[in-house]
């Protein structure tokens, strides 16, 4: 407890200096940063290997040691990530508005640091480099709590870019590891209200849900992604196929990927066996309500708890709907904020999908596979927010921000 309480306390304390720290004194350390973590590949890759020692002994699937290695590759991209960082725009310290009141006063808003954030995650060490740079640009301070199994590999990592911060002259304490496997020092940092300002947990459902439960302070929440496509009656059916077919199968494990696709019934006898085909042919399994399995029956049953699913896998669920008032009370039912994209040649029906549809990235006639910081033009993201408060959908630095009131008189008083 001591000693979780002291890191957020010297997190607490380096905010308030990197929240006046230049950006060019910023981007040099992630720069600094970028070069030391290519430098010293050999000590990342070393320690690296206990952890892959630890989860092979532990059983670990494939899947999961693979997304742990740290290789040259993975290295090189971490690097990479920390030069692109480096280039984007600083959003602290942007004059959002100006307006002149009626008394002459002058009104607007500045751009400034959220202060500490708690990043919760598992198994990708990378996150720890990702997190810590997009944390700094922003101008807040990141405590950093990874998975058991990758304990060895963060904190090298943290080390590294420690040692660029103390080289450009800003406080080490700007990025921390807790050092600390037991799940206590996860709920002892839950509680430092008055030292850490946001929590951002990154992992499946599970993992969110707990921290939710636990946390007296502020969480970015992402459940689970189940994204959908409606294919309207007036949809160009190559359109809509291609486009089913990457949201589905580019990368299947993704939370943007497409998990339900709602069909209108005036093209369903046309458009279901070209997809289902389709489908099949990338080793898609679906599962189909009962009209659309009327219209191919080798469809499997969807019973009701597949419109809820996150597959994360070539699984996909689809449903008749008799049109978009169906298709938008479909989503409003099952959906989890997401992302859902509209195929249709009808300008009035994609304007209202545009308006009607409640999630977080709503797209027309283009993959759910879009919502993404990069592919956004974020230049990176540090998670994607299906809560409203404060931001809402891919968040990137603009996102790791928020704003004061500034304001400028001339000698006003109140009457």
């Amino acid at each position: 407890m001591k000693q979780i309480v002291e890191i957020a306390k010297k997190s607490r304390e380096a905010a308030h200096v990197l929240s006046n720290i230049s950006s060019g004194k910023k981007n040099e350390a992630l720069n600094k940063m970028s070069k030391l973590l290519v430098k010293k590949r050999g000590y990342l890759i070393e320690k690296n290997s206990k952890d892959l020692a630890f989860a092979r002994e532990k059983g670990l699937s494939n899947a999961m040691i693979d997304r742990l290695t740290l290789n040259d590759s993975t290295i090189e991209g971490m690097a990479k990530g920390l030069s692109e960082v480096a280039a984007l725009p600083d959003p602290v310290g942007e004059v959002t508005s100006m307006r002149r009141r009626p008394n002459g006063l002058l009104v607007g808003k500045m751009r400034i640091p959220i202060g500490v954030i708690g990043i919760i995650y598992e198994s990708r060490p990378n996150v720890t480099a990702d997190a810590a740079a997009l944390c700094m640009k922003s101008g807040n301070t990141a405590i950093l709590r990874g998975g058991s199994e990758a304990i060895n590999s963060n904190l090298a990592i943290a080390k590294i870019l420690q040692e660029a911060l103390r080289e450009a002259e800003i406080p080490e304490a700007v990025i921390q590891v807790i050092p600390i496997t037991d799940r206590k020092a996860v709920n002892e940092m839950l509680t430092l209200e008055e030292y850490i300002d946001l929590i951002i947990p990154r992992g499946g459902e599970e993992l969110i849900r707990a921290v939710v439960n636990k946390s007296k302070i502020p969480v970015l929440k992402h459940y689970k992604g189940v994204c959908h496509i409606f294919v309207d009656s007036s949809a160009d059916f190559d359109m809509a196929a291609n486009i089913c077919i990457n949201a589905k199968t580019q990368r299947p494990g993704v939370c943007n990927a497409l998990e339900t696709l709602l069909v209108h019934k005036d093209i369903s006898g046309e458009f279901l066996p070209l997809i289902s085909s389709k489908l099949r042919e990338a080793d898609v399994i679906i599962k189909g309500c009962e009209r659309a399995r009327a219209i191919v029956p080798e469809l499997e049953e969807a019973v009701e708890d597949d419109w809820y699913e996150e597959y994360l896998d070539l699984v996909l669920a689809v449903r008749i709907v008799d049109d978009i008032d169906g298709a938008i009370a479909h989503i409003e039912k099952y959906g989890s904020l997401h992302t859902e994209s509209i195929i249709t040649k009808d300008y009035k029906n994609s304007q209202r999908f545009l308006q009607e549809v409640n999630s977080s990235t709503v797209l027309v006639n283009a993959s759910t596979r879009f919502s993404d910081g990069f592919e956004l033009g974020l230049g990176a993201e540090i998670g994607i927010s299906t809560t409203k408060l404060h931001a809402f959908g891919p968040m990137g630095l603009e996102e790791l921000t928020t704003t004061k009131f500034i304001i400028y008189g001339d000698g006003q008083i109140r009457t």
